[in-house]
């Protein structure tokens, strides 16, 4: 087995190519959006979430990091969730002006991390970041879940009135409050480090 092979076939790195096979068929259900494809859509993104922090875990614990790991793992992320989010713009379930803003800051952000890369600097992922990263996730769940459901296991409880759309635009907000901090966090990282 070649070393190309062995950067690409390990189980974190299959994990993350799996985040990127999950993009097109989120995608796919939205089109044609229903109850019931919007259900499978908050499923599929779901457990493509769930692989972003069993990649991880896996590579650090099998000392398996590669630089094709490195490479992929942010670009999954940015890849399923920015596809949810642009999906959910016609739907009228999310605003556009949000979308663009958690676009606009995630590009300025990757600009900011290569020219310090490109000087030999590392700005490592903020606490304030993965923290936006899962209120993100966690609001999508709930904004492709969309519909109100009465339901839990097979039972009915009344205080599930509330619409998922509701719940998710909650924490929505919340994750765009912390895109917007964790954005102006890396601003000040970099003009700290290229001001000396």
């Amino acid at each position: 087995m070649t070393n190309a092979h062995r950067q690409l076939l390990n189980l974190p790195n299959i994990l993350t190519l799996s985040r990127i096979v999950a993009v097109p068929i989120v995608v796919v259900l939205l089109l044609f959006e229903s109850k019931q494809t919007s259900f499978w859509a908050a499923i599929v993104f779901l457990a493509a979430s769930l692989t972003d922090w069993l990649d991880g875990y896996l590579a650090r614990k099998w000392e398996v990091v590669t630089v094709l790991g490195k490479f992929l793992d942010p670009l999954a992320d940015k890849l399923i969730v920015m596809a949810a989010m642009i999906m959910l713009i016609p739907l009228d379930r999310v605003p556009a002006w949000a979308v663009f803003v958690i676009l606009a800051r995630d590009i300025i952000v990757s600009g900011i991390r290569s020219i310090a890369s490109s000087e030999g600097i590392v700005i490592d992922a903020s606490t304030l970041g993965k923290y936006k990263t899962i209120f993100q996730m966690i609001a999508l769940v709930a904004l492709l879940l969309h519909y109100e459901y009465y339901w839990f296991f097979g039972l009915q409880f009344d205080f599930l009135h509330a619409s998922m759309h509701n719940v998710g635009m909650v924490i929505f907000y919340i994750a765009l409050l912390l895109t917007v901090w964790s954005g102006a966090d890396y601003f000040a990282k970099f003009f700290k480090i290229f001001a000396r």
